[in-house]
Order: structure tokens, then C-alpha cells, then sequence
């Protein structure tokens, strides 16, 4: 089966900005209804120890490291969010990249929201958590870091795999450039074989 042509950056694009709106809705309306529904600081069992509602807000990082300097935080995200835009923009040709991106983008708004617009404000607002799933990590955290993590991961298989921004793969450029070198080789005389034909018929 012959591989899909790559994207256009027009199409990437608009890949990774309907996936990064739909991530940002989906998490920032799930911590909207946190703040109505849950009471502060206080564990609400959904499905027994497997999963628990506990709201707090966050001003640092995973497991509240850095505290005191929010700020870095709203940086570090806001440098993310501008790096992938950058890459949709001029780089991204692949489907899944543009989907791992996409993805991890929303995530990352998510959570740059919180930054730049929730107490005690910009930009240094406290990040709503609210998931807790103490089988699996002692953390508290929302969606946005669910797909923060996970895309992580993904984009991490991709460069393993040898998937590049374009949709080229390593190995693939390998074999092309294998391939190439031995009908060169080939068309030199390989063996020897087509040289000494060569020399014969000269010879007659």
C-alpha cells in the first residue's frame, strides 16, 4: 500500500488548532465545574481509592515543587506554547505529529490560563487540580495534564521511531540512500561482470 502524501501546512495547522481548542475547552470546563461542585481541599471518593475528587489550587508545579516562583512556570509554558505554533507553522507535514501536537498544545493552554487569568492573577494564578488517583501517583492534577504527560510520551515514541516533522522516516531515508549507492555500484561494474563485457565487445 502506497503512504499518504504528507500535509499541508495549511492542513497541519488546522489539526493542531482543533485539537488544542477542544483540549482547552474540555479542561478548562471540567475545572469550572471542580469549583462549583467540589468542596476545597476535601476528598470526594467517585470510584472507591481508584479515583478521588480533591480540589486545591496549585501554584507550582507536580507535587506543588516551586511554589514561590510561579511566575517561571507561566514562562516555561507560554516558551511551549510558541515553540508548537511555530513548528505548525513552518514544519509540521506529519499527521501524527501534528496530532501528538495538537493535543499537547491544548494541554499546555490549559494550564497557561490558569497562569494569566485565575487568582491571585496574572501571572501567577494558581492552577485548578482536582483528579486524584492514589493507586498511580500521590499527585493532584486536571486534564490538561493528562494530555501534558501523555503527549509527552507520544511525541517521545515518535522520535524513537524515527518519525520526523515532515513525515519522513530515518530508516527509510537509510534504505533510499542504500538502494542508491548499489545501483550506482551496480551500473559501475558491480562484479566486474558488465566492465569485461564491455571490454570484450570493444575488443570484436
Amino acid at each position: 500500500m502506497a503512504d499518504r502524501p504528507p500535509l499541508r501546512k495549511a492542513a497541519a495547522g488546522a489539526i493542531i488548532a482543533f485539537l488544542a481548542v477542544v483540549v482547552l475547552a474540555a479542561d478548562q470546563f471540567t475545572k469550572q465545574l471542580a469549583l462549583e461542585n467540589l468542596p476545597y481541599e476535601q476528598p470526594v471518593p467517585v470510584i472507591g481509592d481508584f479515583l478521588i475528587f480533591y480540589l486545591v489550587r496549585n501554584p507550582g508545579a507536580a507535587f506543588s515543587l516551586g511554589e514561590g516562583v510561579t511566575w517561571i512556570f507561566t514562562i516555561a509554558l507560554a516558551a511551549v506554547a510558541v515553540a508548537i505554533v511555530w513548528l505548525a507553522a513552518t514544519r509540521v507535514r506529519s499527521r501524527l505529529w501534528a496530532v501528538a501536537l495538537g493535543l499537547l498544545l491544548g494541554g499546555v493552554l490549559g494550564n497557561l490560563a490558569d497562569r494569566m487569568f485565575r487568582e491571585p492573577g496574572f501571572p501567577v494564578g494558581h492552577v485548578i487540580d482536582f483528579i486524584n488517583t492514589p493507586w498511580m501517583m500521590p499527585a493532584i492534577y486536571n486534564i490538561a495534564d493528562i494530555f501534558i504527560v501523555s503527549m509527552m510520551i507520544g511525541v517521545a515514541l515518535l522520535v524513537l521511531v524515527g518519525l520526523h516533522l515532515d513525515g519522513t522516516r530515518e530508516a527509510r531515508k537509510a534504505a533510499a540512500t542504500g538502494g542508491g549507492a548499489g545501483a550506482s555500484a551496480g551500473g559501475a561494474g558491480g562484479d566486474g561482470e558488465p566492465d569485461a563485457a564491455a571490454s570484450d565487445s570493444a575488443k570484436d
